[in-house]
């Protein structure tokens, strides 16, 4: 076994290799930031409910959108994020969900925070990997015009010139949903998604409290996806069938 010092050395070397890794990524995607990608592709609604779900994404501040697993809601808000930061329309992609549970609790996963965060960050990775392409993805995250953190650290934040996707929303509490609802600035378009029937957590779900007090009021539209409306596979609406 090395020497304390020893070790402390190899740990020095490793995270020098990573920030040359880091720069040679960022090196890369600036060369060939616009890559011929689905992006420049029109992103057509494959059901009725998506293309509700887009008209309110494009003439609300705020979209809430509930219902069963592979119905595009997080897919569809992940798009319409990275066409508008493409667009310039905003400055930056903020994406965030409730951490397992509502209390965070990241703690015993291994790594940095962006480390242990990163197993909730990745459906909306792949997403955005889609439409963008995985080099310019890490360019934005690695300058912060697209970032990911968990929601219960918001507090102090303030949302502005962003577009702004909270995922899985039935497993915050209705505490920690008004605490990110007070963040919401300026030219901002804020999507929240969820499927009540999949809480995790103890007591009552903030995007439940959140239907109930902001559907009907103005700048904000509520999408409910259906059973028919899961485009994943046959297969996984079968399933969803079989869970009614």
């Amino acid at each position: 076994m090395g020497s304390r010092r020893d070790r402390a050395s190899n740990r020095q070397q490793r995270r020098s290799e990573r920030r040359r890794d880091d720069q040679n990524l960022l090196d890369q995607a600036m060369m060939s930031p616009r890559p011929a990608r689905r992006s420049e592709k029109e992103v057509v609604p494959l059901t009725e409910a998506q293309s509700v779900y887009d008209h309110s994404i494009s003439t609300n501040i705020l979209t809430i959108s509930h219902g069963p697993w592979g119905t595009g809601k997080t897919w569809w808000a992940a798009m319409r994020a990275a066409k508008a930061l493409q667009a310039r329309e905003v400055e930056r992609i903020i994406i965030t969900r409730p951490a397992q549970n509502a209390d965070e609790e990241l703690g015993f996963l291994p790594g940095e925070l962006n480390e242990k965060y990163e197993p909730y960050f990745r459906p909306v990775r792949d997403a955005l990997v889609e439409f963008l392409g995985a080099g310019p993805l890490e360019y934005h995250l690695k300058s912060g015009t697209i970032e990911a953190r968990p929601l219960g650290l918001l507090r102090g934040a303030t949302f502005k010139d962003a577009f702004v996707m909270l995922d899985e929303a039935q497993n915050a509490t209705p505490n920690q949903m008004k605490l990110f609802l007070s963040r919401i600035g300026e030219n901002c378009k804020v999507v929240i998604d969820g499927d009540l029937n999949q809480k995790d957590i103890p007591g009552p779900s903030g995007l439940e409290d959140i239907l109930r007090r902001l559907d009907g009021k103005p700048d904000v539209g509520v999408v409910e996806f259906e059973v028919e409306d899961i485009v994943r596979s046959g297969f996984s609406r079968m399933i969803a069938y079989a869970y009614l």
